[in-house]
């Protein structure tokens, strides 16, 4: 436990443990995971043999007693931490005190296929696998590389490849992201693979290039623009509609009444990004509003914290989200106006599969 040095609310010294056969895997090449938990928790950490010796606030150094106990049991129950490991379980607990590590490194792993078995990195990340299971119809929204699209992806393989559903359909609506790309070559299909190649690039990592292929062949998997699910009733499907922001309001409602029996719904989208028409309300901005209380459906939250891609793009996210919040209002503002003016009400509202 922490000993006070000095004032009361000033530092406090911390001896922690570890087992003999834990102190590499946790220390790191060069005692980089140190660095980095020091970085993380504000402390100061030296080494005495198999302990850890640490200064800083009474309240960091609580939490860091507690993941390092937590780290030195995955190690003696055989799970070989990486670098990339030891920052996430940081993470992890810095987000929620009373988190219990195995819960994410262990036991909440989406097998997706035998090439890949893939695991929560956040708290949020972990809520949205709970409510994907949980809910027909889920909302995931949030910035760039939360892992939105790639979780309802890898929920969706493992629901094929365990039979509970019978086909996959991925849709995008087909907008622009800023630019004018002009006249597109080739036929329908072929002019808005451009637009669905993030999908197939997710699919491609998780199955093996000939499966995929196989697959899409007989139409098990079937990626589309969104404009193509029209008319349709998807019984039996694991449907996924990504960068949901760019729908309209109309292409929202025709999405959601597709759904038929034993169907699922994940739609993800980062109402940050919209790239429609000026004067075009977002259907996804709109939808938040409708459909918030209906029973059956869950909206999970993303954030900064939750982002899972080059260390830089979290901070990229909270600096443009830091901008948004304090920006002046005018036309160089759109985006950041447009969240602060629509979707802060629903954003307020707990996602329903926490109530």
């Amino acid at each position: 436990m922490p000993q006070d040095q000095g004032e009361p609310g000033t530092t406090a010294t911390a001896r922690i443990s570890i087992p003999d056969d834990g102190a590499e895997a946790l220390f790191g090449s060069y005692d980089v995971n140190l660095k980095t938990l020091e970085r993380l928790f504000g402390v100061q950490i030296r080494t005495d043999g198999t302990t850890l010796l640490a200064d800083g606030p009474r309240p960091s150094l609580l939490a860091l007693e507690g993941l390092v106990g937590q780290l030195a049991e995955l190690v003696t129950h055989g799970y070989q931490l990486s670098q990339d490991d030891v920052r996430r379980a940081a993470e992890l607990v810095r987000q929620d005190d009373g988190v219990r590590l195995s819960d994410f490194f262990v036991r909440a792993t989406v097998k997706a296929s035998s090439k890949r078995h893939i695991a929560p990195k956040s708290v949020n990340q972990r809520r949205y696998l709970e409510a994907i299971d949980s809910h027909d119809v889920v909302f995931g929204i949030g910035p760039a590389g939360t892992g939105k699209t790639y979780l309802a992806m890898a929920q969706a393989v493992a629901a094929l490849t365990a039979k509970k559903v019978t086909r996959i359909i991925l849709a995008r609506p087909a907008v622009e992201a800023g630019e004018k790309l002009g006249f597109l070559p080739g036929d329908m299909q072929e002019k808005v693979n451009p637009y669905l190649r993030p999908l197939y690039d997710a699919l491609y990592d998780m199955l093996d290039a000939e499966r995929v292929d196989r697959l899409l062949e007989r139409g098990t998997i079937e990626i589309a623009p969104l404009a193509f699910m029209r008319g349709r009733t998807l019984n039996e499907a694991f449907v996924v509609l990504d960068e949901a922001q760019n729908t309209t309001p109309e292409q929202m409602k025709m999405f959601l009444t597709r759904l038929g029996f034993g169907s699922k719904a994940v739609i993800t989208g980062d109402i940050t990004q919209i790239d429609l028409p000026a004067g075009r309300t977002s259907g996804l901005i709109e939808v938040m509003r409708i459909v918030e209380h209906v029973e059956g459906i869950a909206f999970i939250r993303f954030d900064g914290r939750d982002v899972v891609r080059h260390p830089l793009v979290q901070k990229i996210v909270e600096a443009y989200e830091a901008y948004a919040e304090g920006a002046p209002s005018g036309p160089l503002h759109r985006a950041g106006d447009m969240m602060d003016t629509e979707s802060r009400p629903a954003q307020a509202a707990p996602a329903l599969n926490d109530r």
